[in-house]
Formats: structure tokens, sequence, C-alpha cells
């Protein structure tokens, strides 16, 4: 049976007042609520107020993304161990808003995957379609070919225990949510295209649902088979917003 999570991505979000106020308030609401696991993907320069604020706590953090090197003449680059020592547990890869903006390839966000894994940060790899895609019929083919990106540098052995967010570019910020349905079919589709070329690793890599997820509509969005969590953008800045959203991946 796996285990739900439940992922807040902050984005280029926060200051230091504010984001001690949602950390204390989620550390205090959530104390106790252990039927999932919680995390907060933090900017880095937050990564150290995270750390100190939730350690302790049921709450991991993590940051959005990770070099593919090791260290040298990278500026503005953070490494895996860099990320490491500021005890992040998780590591956004592969986000759309980040793969569009600044051009990174599926073998680019590939080789982080791989990195995370190699240094013990469990990547939080994302996939997902645009409406272009979708409404072509080619959604399928477009997801398929980001998973085979990490598939033939990684190896099926590496989704072991990692996480995969599906988040459909059109939704993403959006108000629109994919259907339940609509959902389902995505995250049935990615653990069966795993489960092809590493059947172990499909049983235990958590498919998380992103875009658009709010209160509202979290606990039937949660609820489905093969949903194994949320990646919380704009919801994960609301510490009721997302409280409720953590709690109705407990199902309470």
């Amino acid at each position: 049976m796996r285990r739900k999570l439940v992922v807040g991505n902050w984005k280029m979000n926060g200051n230091l007042a504010q984001n001690e106020q949602l950390l204390r308030t989620l550390v205090n609401d959530l104390q106790g609520v252990d039927h999932a696991d919680f995390a907060v993907c933090v900017p880095y320069p937050y990564l150290f107020q995270a750390q100190q604020l939730l350690q302790g706590s049921n709450i991991a953090w993590g940051a959005q993304n990770v070099a593919t090197q090791e260290s040298g003449a990278h500026t503005g680059e953070v490494s895996a161990q860099m990320l490491k020592e500021f005890g992040a547990s998780y590591v956004i890869v592969g986000h759309s808003e980040r793969s569009n903006a600044y051009c990174e390839s599926d073998a680019n966000i590939a080789d982080k995957f791989a990195i995370a894994k190699q240094h013990g940060i469990t990547p939080i790899f994302c996939v997902g379609e645009t409406l272009q895609e979708r409404e072509s019929g080619v959604m399928e083919y477009a997801i398929a070919n980001q998973l085979d990106a990490v598939l033939s540098v990684s190896g099926g052995a590496l989704l072991d225990h990692a996480v995969i967010a599906y988040e459909p570019v059109w939704a993403i910020g959006t108000n629109k949510t994919a259907t339940p349905e609509q959902a389902r079919a995505a995250h049935s589709f990615i653990r069966e295209r795993v489960a092809a070329l590493h059947p172990g690793a499909a049983e235990t890599v958590r498919i998380l649902y992103g875009g658009s997820v709010n209160p509202r509509n979290a606990a039937q969005l949660l609820s489905m088979p093969d949903i194994d969590g949320g990646l919380i953008g704009r919801c994960s800045l609301d510490a009721a917003d997302f409280e409720r959203i953590c709690r109705a991946a407990c199902g309470i």
C-alpha cells in the first residue's frame, strides 16, 4: 500500500516573516496527522529557514531544482550535495515552468533525476502534456517521451521509491483542473509505462497529481486509484488551504 504524499511547491514566493508564520502554523496544525507524508519545496534562500523550523516535525522540506554537476565553475547553480547540507529530502525536477522558460531538455531533466537519487534526495519528476497535445490526441506519446528520457538514463530501478508528478501543463495555475477520471487515466498510463520496464518500481513509485488542486477538489482527486497525492502550487502558500488538502489525502 503506497502512502499518500502532499508536497507544496512555493515557486518564487515568500519572505522570511511570511514563511515563519506559514511554517509554524503548519507544524502546529498537522501535528499528529500521520496517515500521509507532507513536504514543502521552497526557494533556495529559504532552505535554512525551513530546516530550522521543520526539523523534528512531520513535514519534510526540499528544493525546486538541482544542478546536473557536482561542483565547479557553474555560476548560479546549486548542487545536490549543497541541498543535502540543508536537510533537503525532495527536489522538483522537470517542472514545465522551468523546462519551458529555461529550455531544459528531457535529457537534462533525466540527469537531474539521476544525480538527486545518487545523493539520497527523492526527485519529484514532473511530466505532463500541453492543451494542444491533449486535443491532438498525442497526450500519451508526449508523456511517454518524458518518462523514457529518464528511464533511458537512469534505468527503471531508479524509479523505485521515487516520485512522479503528473501535471497537465494546461492546468497549472489556471484554475482548470483535470477531471478525476482524466487524472486517473493519465496516472494509470504512467504506472503501466513504468511497469513495462521495471514491474517492481511500478508498485512503489508514487504518482502525484498537480494542476490547480484546491480544498474543494482535493478529496475527490486524491481518492482516485493510482493517484498517490498532490503537488500543490498556489494553495501551499495558504496554511488553511494546504492543511485541508493534507487532511483530504488522509481521508479526514
